[in-house]
């Protein structure tokens, strides 16, 4: 099942010519109509198949998915609008940024998926690196399988050139633990959005995912 047509990627190849709300307002039907029901719709049959295999996921699409509008308060690039559309399906949406889920964005550029803890608090990055001392073997069996090694290749994200002491010593045996970011990320081409197969790649993504995603969430708890 095709959710989107080839009018998605199109709507936002032209709102990037005409990135203002004149052009917005005067075409909202049109966006309505071919990207948000769609991704709407999309958004909540992923949410019930993912919520199949984590029951901790209950949120609503209106939980999940992220306003079209750039926040442009502190930016130079003042065009207000994004040219994709994404989701993040966690336990809670788009309201934690921390708790693992899998993120998406759907645009004319690439098909993007995402997962694992982009912006892991300071108590939480002390919890990963703890548990990575007292369970590195369990973190390596997980990233080291063969679907994350196809789909995800590594763990990726900005590392911490200086260690505190505790942490320091282990890092010639497992280098992730100077990592301030675990998280893993695929770019496919834009053609897969009207692709049929859309879903069952986001859930070949997240299924591989998954098992970093757990470990994370219960490192961060401790």
């Amino acid at each position: 099942m095709a959710y989107f047509t080839d009018d998605f990627n199109r709507f936002f190849k032209d709102l990037a010519k005409n990135n203002n709300k004149e052009w917005f307002d005067a075409n909202r039907k049109r966006y309505e109509l071919v990207v948000k029901r769609p991704f709407e719709a999309f958004v909540a049959d992923a949410i019930k198949r993912i919520g199949k295999l984590d029951k901790s996921i209950v949120i609503e699409p209106k939980e999940a998915i992220f306003r079209i509008n750039r926040d442009i308060r502190f930016s130079k690039d003042k065009t207000p609008y994004k040219l994709n559309t994404s989701a993040i399906i966690s336990p809670e949406g788009r309201k934690d940024h921390t708790t693992p889920g899998i993120y998406f964005e759907l645009g004319p550029e690439n098909v993007r998926f995402f997962g694992g803890a982009y912006q892991p608090e300071k108590d939480q990055l002390e919890r990963i690196r703890t548990t990575i001392i007292q369970d590195g073997k369990a973190l390596r069996k997980v990233i080291e399988a063969k679907a994350f090694k196809t789909l995800f290749g590594e763990v990726k994200g900005d590392a911490n050139k200086v260690l505190p002491p505790e942490f320091k010593a282990h890092f010639a045996k497992e280098p992730l633990i100077a990592n301030k970011q675990f998280y893993v990320g695929k770019d496919m081409p834009a053609k897969l959005v009207s692709d049929p197969k859309l879903m069952d790649v986001l859930m070949d993504h997240y299924e591989a995912m998954r098992p970093f995603n757990a470990w994370l969430a219960g490192a961060m708890k401790g």
